[in-house]
């Protein structure tokens, strides 16, 4: 009967086969919480799929130590010029583009300041106090809060400027709205959405240009250049950050937003158009991108002065981004006060300088030269770009900022319902790259290691890599078909191994197959040493099994048929250590997917074969036999032949259960939490081991029905036989079984098959308690439903068949001692041992006892049960129970109503073995019959390779030269 069933009958009797025909089996799911081990529901799988938003909220990376990051609205005090100058350049940038109100100004976000006109001055002190001090500069310190004129040149002509109050915090749109509460374009903080909207059409312009000759101080503008700044940009901090070069001339002006648009566009195209340079701020707008990527915080658009990240969360992650990205612009172009000293060697450097003549030079033009002296950091692994897809945007070193490193494409939404993109350290755009695309950890102790996002295109040191590798200093990293790095970690003391592992001297990794060593070209090896190598694979004694995903199904078929036909002599744990190593190598070698597809047909594939394995037995057993032809009783060794098969099926399986429950549990731990496929492969895994459980529950069913079908026409002999026979002597402890009285035999025969056959087929030792528990409380409860039986309406229970009984049961557990099973037989014989033991009182002590005493002396017989034996005591001719035994009014109803025979489906359930697996899978193998075996397969995957191939590219077999 298969797994789930279960029969419920009447109160069994003698004279009827009452044989278990249902089991309760405790699913892994509770004995892998043990474990720490959470298995999804159906339920839960479905709706874990959606948990896997943005990580926008992360916190932080820890900073260099050179630099301190802070978060948006946070003010940082760093010590020294770099501390000052990553401050500034932060400052300028981290809140550009957001096109929301900024919170720092007067008057709040979006608003003049008050309902007066000079609400700012009045608010001076509290502006001054909300901003912390802030640590000097290399050559002057941070200006206080200060006056800025802002020209009204898209409200009247000539030098017509007000000047309102401005700090470190303010923000452009703030100041836009105080000029024009200046200029009386807008209405008190109470007049309504009319002056958000007067606001809104207005733009801060930061516009460049030259004086007319002879008109210094005339108040004459000539405007050659214009920058709309964005919304949330500090104009204080961009007048002291970008000083015009000598001969230029800057100012801020009030203009239309859609005037001052067009205006830069026009700007910028002439300057492009007649092979003028754009003045120093033009350049430096797209050093704002960082080390990390740069598409994410790329130039701007027009619509806004530096992008727009959409929403709050948006702002403050790419202001995060901004920040971090600001710390390799540091390395890339030097240090202020050394310009001086590096100017020459900067020079040097160039391209033709050893034949030139030095001159003047123009500072942009140092600016992009100090950019190719490029330092890697000393105290943090990165990454060295070698091949990129955007020249203009790919950076040459990617630092990790922070321990685990997430390499994906930049963008404002993942394509699942538009939720938020996944947290990304490092933006690379490039067509094949996924949102997510690997990832990197690299912890203070090497090695890193390198995970693959499921289905993005990852190599490792020119190999496709499919799962989770180690990833150390000069490997080379290839994501998608575009970008090459090589990682390197400044940490690890010295520039790497003296030879990298990607060069042609040696394969940094194997393909997948028996034939990688003889046809791989790429290994620097000769035909002869590839062969050899071929040679030793297919010969050898590592615990390896290397195949193809399209060689799986002939490999499992191969190996589940020969473990079912019994041919040749493997170990009776052979097929589980066989099929572990195909589980080991989908694990290790094969992509993320195909462990949960390999496990679900191997499932499948042992319980059909172990289906037919049962009906073959049925059909040869029949439990209902034609009439007219006798039932011919099952002997020990006929149930132990028919078993044989069921058995060593549920001892692999068992094993394979196991290991299979290691693996599952690592590919949980490694894998990517926010793999949207995770579920659905642990759901597959789920339920490839629920039909493992079902194969380990069905043959131990079968195996225990058999067994206890044996046992059934072997125990009555225990309460008939007399042991005391003439001139016998009665055996000691651990006497053999041929010293036993003949009326013991068959049952112990029974007792000696079973332990015999799980010791063959290397059952499990708890199964092994397992399936004697379940032998030994069939026994007890046939024996004990007997004796109840026949004591009614016949002299049945009386001293001396009591102490023969006793005699009998008494020898059984002893010899279940001497074979290590005594404990077991010792707990479940109980309640018979006391039925006997009740019988084997002498009659004369047994008259003087009184119900409440013979309750107390017998606590495992029910009223009823105990009511029975005394009312059918044989006293003598003539003599009834005496009044003491009767039962107290408060137990008369369960006398009556209870129910004397033992029911057969309070069995104990089954628990499956959980932990580490037995199969040994790391040294050599040692055993011939497995060697054999093996070897055997690897040549069959090798012929089912070169099948493929053209006859004229065929190879036989490699044969290896003896030593």
């Amino acid at each position: 009967m298969l797994s789930g069933e279960r029969k419920e009958g009447g109160s069994p009797r003698f004279g009827k086969l009452h044989l278990p025909v249902g089991l309760w089996i405790n699913s892994p799911r509770k004995q892998l919480a043990k474990l720490g081990r959470r298995w999804p529901s159906a339920a839960s799988v479905k709706s874990s799929s959606s948990d896997t938003g943005s990580r926008s909220s992360e916190p932080l990376p820890p900073p260099p130590p050179h630099v301190e990051l802070r978060r948006v609205g946070a003010v940082k005090a760093a010590g020294g010029a770099s501390g000052s100058r990553a401050k500034r350049i932060s400052q300028l940038f981290r809140g550009s583009g957001t096109g929301t109100t900024g919170s720092g100004g007067a008057g709040g976000p979006g608003t003049p300041g008050a309902a007066q006109r000079w609400a700012s001055e009045k608010k001076l002190p509290e502006l001054a106090a909300g901003v912390a001090p802030e640590p000097p500069l290399a050559t002057r310190a941070t200006a206080p809060p200060g006056v800025l004129k802002i020209f009204g040149a898209g409200l009247a002509s000539g030098a017509n400027y007000k000047s309102v109050l401005a700090t470190a915090r303010s923000t452009a749109r703030e100041l836009v709205a105080e000029a024009l509460e200046r200029y009386g374009l807008a209405g008190s903080p109470g007049s309504g959405p009319g002056e958000s909207s007067c606001v809104d059409a207005f733009a801060l312009c930061d516009a460049l240009g030259r004086p007319a000759a002879g008109a210094v101080g005339s108040g004459e503008w000539r405007a050659e250049h214009l920058r709309v700044l964005g919304d949330s940009e500090r104009p204080l901090l961009v007048q002291e950050l970008w000083r015009a070069r000598p001969g230029w001339a800057r100012r801020f002006e009030l203009r239309g937003r859609e005037e001052a648009r067009r205006l830069e566009q026009e700007a910028f195209g002439a300057a492009d158009g007649d092979g003028t340079g754009a003045p120093s701020w033009r350049p430096q707008k797209n050093r704002s991108r960082a080390a990390s990527g740069g598409a994410a915080l790329a130039s701007p658009g027009p619509g806004s002065g530096s992008g727009t990240p959409a929403g709050s969360g948006g702002k403050e992650r790419s202001e995060n981004l901004s920040l971090r990205r600001s710390v390799s612009e540091l390395s890339l172009q030097g240090r202020r006060r050394r310009q001086q000293e590096r100017r020459q060697q900067a020079l040097s450097m160039a391209p033709g300088a050893a034949d030139a003549q030095i001159g003047p030079v123009d500072p942009g033009d140092f600016d992009q030269l100090t950019q190719c002296l490029i330092q890697a950091p000393s105290n943090r692994p990165y990454f060295l770009l070698l091949q990129g897809y955007q020249d203009a945007q790919d950076f040459v070193v990617y630092v990790m900022t922070r321990e685990q490193h997430v390499f994906g494409r930049g963008g404002n939404s993942s394509a699942r319902g538009g939720s938020p993109a996944p947290y990304v350290d490092t933006f690379l755009n490039a067509p094949d790259i996924l949102p997510r695309h690997c990832t990197v950890r690299a912890g203070p102790e090497p090695p890193a290691m390198v995970r693959p996002s499921r289905g993005a295109p990852v190599t490792h040191n020119g190999c496709l890599l499919l799962r989770e590798a180690e990833l150390h200093p000069g490997d080379l990293l290839g994501l998608g078909e575009h970008f090459l790095f090589m990682y390197k970690d400044p940490r690890a003391g010295g520039s790497g191994p003296a030879r990298p592992p990607w060069l042609p001297a040696r394969p940094g990794a194997t393909p997948p197959g028996p034939g990688w060593a003889f046809s791989c070209r790429l290994c620097g090896r000769g035909l002869q040493e590839r062969g050899e190598a071929l040679a030793a694979y297919l010969d050898g004694r590592e615990p390896v099994l290397r195949f193809r995903p399209r060689e799986e199904e002939a490999l499992l078929g191969e190996i589940v048929r020969t473990a079912a036909a019994g041919a040749g002599d493997l170990p009776p744990l052979g097929p589980a250590t066989l099929l572990a190593l195909c589980v080991q190598h989908s694990a290790r070698e094969l992509e993320l997917g195909h462990l949960p597809r390999l496990l679900g047909r191997l499932a499948r594939l042992i319980k059909e074969t172990v289906w037919e394995k049962i009906k073959e037995i049925g059909d040869r057993q029949p439990e209902n036999h034609p009439e007219g032809v006798p039932e011919v009783p099952l002997t020990p060794e006929t149930v132990s032949v028919e078993l044989r098969p069921l058995m060593l099926w549920m001892a692999n399986t068992t094993e394979l259960l196991s290991f299979v429950q290691e693996k599952v549990l690592e590919m949980e731990k490694e894998a990517d939490q926010e793999d949207p496929q995770l579920c659905n492969d642990l759901e597959l895994c789920d339920e490839a081991m629920v039909l493992l459980d079902e194969v380990i529950m069905c043959t131990f069913q079968q195996s225990v029905y058999y067994l206890t079908k044996t046992l059934y026409s072997t125990l009555p002999a225990l309460l008939d036989s007399n042991p005391f026979t003439a001139g016998a002597e009665l055996p000691g402890p651990g006497a053999e079984l041929g010293a036993m009285p003949p009326g013991l035999r068959p049952t112990l025969g029974v007792f000696q098959a079973a332990l015999e056959l799980t010791s063959q087929c290397e059952l499990h030792p708890d199964l092994v308690s397992q399936t004697f528990g379940y032998l030994f409380f069939f026994s007890n409860a046939s024996l004990l439903n007997s004796l109840m039986e026949r004591g009614q309406g016949r002299p049945f229970y009386q001293w001396s068949r009591a102490v023969q009984i006793r005699t009998n049961l008494d020898l059984v557990l002893d010899w279940l001692q001497g074979a290590g099973l005594g404990d077991i037989a010792t707990e479940f014989f109980r309640k018979l041992s006391i039925a006997v033991n009740l019988l084997c009182v002498p009659r004369t002590s047994l008259l003087k006892a009184s119900w409440s005493s013979l309750r107390t002396d017998h606590p495992t017989l029910t009223p009823a049960q105990l009511h029975h034996l005394l009312s059918h005591y044989q006293l003598g001719p003539g003599r009834g129970p005496p009044p003491a035994w009767d039962p107290p009014p408060a137990e008369r109803d369960a006398v009556d109503t209870g129910d004397i025979f033992e029911s057969f489906s309070s069995h104990p359930p089954l628990i499956l073995p959980l932990g580490s697996s037995r199969l040994s899978l790391t040294g050599p193998v040692t055993d011939d019959a497995l060697h054999r075996e093996l070897r055997r397969l690897r040549r069959l995957l090798w012929d089912l390779e070169q099948q493929e191939l053209p006859a004229n590219h065929r190879h036989g077999p490699p044969v290896a030269t003896p030593p």
